[in-house]
Order: C-alpha cells, then sequence, then structure tokens
C-alpha cells in the first residue's frame, strides 16, 4: 500500500502523524508526505523514514496561488500514483482531493479536525461551506475527528456521504508513558508551585477565540490571594488578538502568569504544579490540551463544544459550561476551588477515561483498521 499524506503546513505533518508514518513504514507500506516547505520537512524525512515532497500551499485564501498549488499537488500525485491519498486541514483538503480526483486515485480520504463555518457568519460562512462542499465532494472517504464535528458536517448539508468518526474521536491519540507524573516531571512541578495558592491553567494560542476575554473576567471575580491563573502559550497578535484591554490586565495583574510557548516535560511540569485546567475556547476540532490535562490527572472546566464535551463528562471528570459566558465560567471555577470533595473526584478519573477512551496506540489501530476497510471494499 502506498499513501501519500498532504497537509498545509509541514509542522502539521509532524503534529498529527508523528509516529504513524514510520508504523506504516515498518509494515511494509510506502509513505510520501506532501507539505509546504518548513523546517520541519527534513526532521519528518529523517525521523519517519519517507519520503518528503515540498509544494507551496497558502492558509489564506489566494486563488492564482491555489491554482498553482492544484497544478503542482496534481503533477506529484500523478507522478507517484498512491493507493490513498489522504489530507488533513482545510486548504490541503481541498486543493489534495481535487488533485486526486483529476489524477484519478480510486481512493481519496480527507480528515476534518475542526470546522470554522459554525461560528462564522455571513460571506465568509457561505465561502467556508462552500470550499468543505467541495472537498467532501471531491472525497472518496470523509472522518470527522469527533462526533461534534460530524454532526455539523450532516446538519448543515455540507455532504451526503458517510462522515466516520475512528474510535472515540480523536487522530493523535495520547502517549500515556509520556504523559505522566514522572519523579523528574514532579521535581520540575514542585519548583513551580506556589504554597497555599490554588493554580487555575490554561494552554495554547492566547487569541480571542479561546475564550481569554471571559477568562479573565471569570479570573477577576475569584478571591485575591489565594488564586493565580497561568497561561501558558504565544500572544498571536496578527491573528485573533485578545482586546488590549484585557492583554494590558494580564500583563499587569501579578495574580495572573504569562510564560509564552513551554514544550516537552517543562509543559507537563505546569500540568503536574496546577489544580484545575480550563479551556473556554468558541470552537475546537478536538483539543488536545483538554486530552493532556486529564492525562496528567487534572480536572477540567471546558465550554460546550465540539470536542470538549466529548472529552469532558459533566460533574464527572471536570464540568462544562456555555461559551461566551464569563458569569457561567466563574461559577465553575469557584466550585473547583472550594470544594475540594468534588475537584478531587474529578481528578481522580481523569487519567483513567483518557486512557481508555484516547490512549495512542489504540487511537492508531483504529486508523489501520481504516485503511484495511476501505481497501478491500
Amino acid at each position: 500500500m502506498k499513501i501519500l499524506y498532504v497537509t498545509t503546513i509541514s509542522m502539521t505533518l509532524d503534529y498529527f502523524l508523528k509516529g504513524v508514518m514510520t508504523d506504516l513504514v515498518k509494515a511494509g507500506n510506502e509513505v510520501v508526505a506532501v507539505s509546504s516547505p518548513g523546517e520541519w520537512m527534513p526532521s519528518v524525512k529523517a525521523l519517519e523514514g519517507v519520503k518528503v515532497i515540498e509544494v507551496p500551499m497558502e492558509r489564506r485564501i489566494s486563488p492564482f496561488k491555489d491554482l498553482r498549488s492544484l497544478w503542482r499537488l496534481y503533477k506529484v500525485i500523478r507522478a507517484e500514483r498512491p493507493d490513498i491519498v489522504h489530507s488533513f486541514t482545510p486548504k490541503a483538503g481541498l486543493l489534495a482531493m481535487m488533485a486526486g480526483s483529476l489524477a484519478e486515485i480510486k481512493i481519496r480520504v480527507h480528515t476534518f479536525t475542526g470546522l470554522v463555518f459554525p461560528t462564522s457568519t455571513g460571506l465568509k460562512k457561505r465561502l467556508l461551506m462552500t470550499t468543505d462542499r467541495v472537498t467532501c465532494s471531491c472525497a472518496t472517504h470523509i472522518i470527522a475527528e469527533g462526533q461534534g464535528v460530524r454532526k455539523d458536517l450532516v446538519d448543515a448539508g455540507i455532504t451526503r456521504k458517510d462522515v466516520n468518526v475512528l474510535g472515540h474521536g480523536n487522530i493523535r491519540g495520547i502517549d500515556m508513558n509520556w504523559y505522566d507524573r514522572s519523579a523528574d516531571v514532579m521535581e520540575l512541578a514542585d519548583r513551580l508551585r506556589v504554597p497555599g495558592v490554588f493554580t487555575f491553567l490554561f494552554v495554547g494560542r492566547v487569541v480571542r477565540d479561546k475564550g481569554i476575554s471571559e477568562l479573565v473576567e471569570a479570573f477577576k471575580g475569584l478571591a485575591a490571594g489565594n488564586t493565580r491563573l497561568v497561561l501558558v502559550g504565544p500572544f498571536e497578535d496578527d491573528v485573533d488578538p485578545v482586546p488590549e484591554d484585557v492583554r494590558k490586565y494580564i500583563q499587569e495583574a501579578p495574580e495572573i502568569i504569562t510564560t509564552g510557548e513551554v514544550l516537552g516535560k517543562g509543559l507537563l511540569a505546569w500540568y503536574a504544579a496546577s489544580d484545575c485546567f480550563v479551556l473556554p475556547s468558541y470552537r475546537e476540532g478536538f483539543p488536545n490540551t483538554v486530552l493532556e490535562a486529564g492525562a496528567m490527572g487534572l480536572p477540567s472546566i471546558v465550554t460546550d463544544i465540539n470536542g470538549s464535551r466529548e472529552i469532558i463528562s459533566d460533574r464527572v471528570n471536570g464540568l462544562v459550561v456555555p461559551t461566551h459566558n464569563s458569569e457561567a465560567l466563574l461559577e465553575a471555577m469557584r466550585k473547583m476551588l472550594i470544594d475540594d470533595d468534588f475537584r478531587t473526584g474529578a481528578a481522580s478519573v481523569s487519567r483513567e477515561m483518557i486512557s481508555s477512551r484516547f490512549e495512542q496506540g489504540y487511537v492508531r489501530k483504529c486508523l489501520y483498521g481504516f485503511y484495511k476497510a476501505i481497501q478491500t471494499k
């Protein structure tokens, strides 16, 4: 079997498919990875042991550049003649499914890791729905990362084809051996803790769509002095920036800690040093940070959106609140802060719930089983 993977940017190859490509090669398959030029392409080639091909693709709408990318993808697919073309991310999906169809590849798979149109309006929403319809029309098989994404595709009439959710959802899975409170992680965590201070943790891009305004507003309502809010992730001023007054408050409030991007065991240490994870996002596909927090034994507060509500069962391993609602978020944060029995109970089941549904080996087996099933039809 020869599989050609396509993503818009090279980092996504590593993020979504790290280990998957290696497994497929070890099992005797041939894998080709296609993405825009980027720093991750050499490491993908070296670490995954696959052929890589660079095709420039724009993330934003760019008609003339998109046509050039489509033509280049078509030529690559014609030359490689894979058994399966499998795309991730919106622009790569649109172009790869069109190019694969033009090249008459029998099996063309696109994975929707999240949808933008449900929270968009006006012309932008119509345009996004149209591109998703074209992607689905050109694909022979469609995967949604979770049941919420599947429901949005079906309810909005984006496609009448079967939309598959593999296993319990998610496409990366969680390496439970890595996300663990090991001795070295706990040693790092001890340096980050402040005795007697309750820590709420957010991990992700610090942008408006992640609900940062509501999170800051809710945090203001908690008792000062015995709580802190840690924001782990980069501010993105060029894409969906937080309001200026919110950013100013974040920078000036001594109880709010910003770390920028943190990776590796440094990130694990922040999970282990915290008491509750919070993701008040407006939209997600299937948020990996919620999975990571749960794997590290943290209860979570999330909004009632796709992905998050599939990971967090309300009042079991966390709390689910409405989006855009700082008052509801405040009440949930206050409950986590005050109700020790609830919080420790939610924390005690968090890791097992993640392991039983989203362990990495299980998630990958679901994908490999899907490939086998669609080839035999």
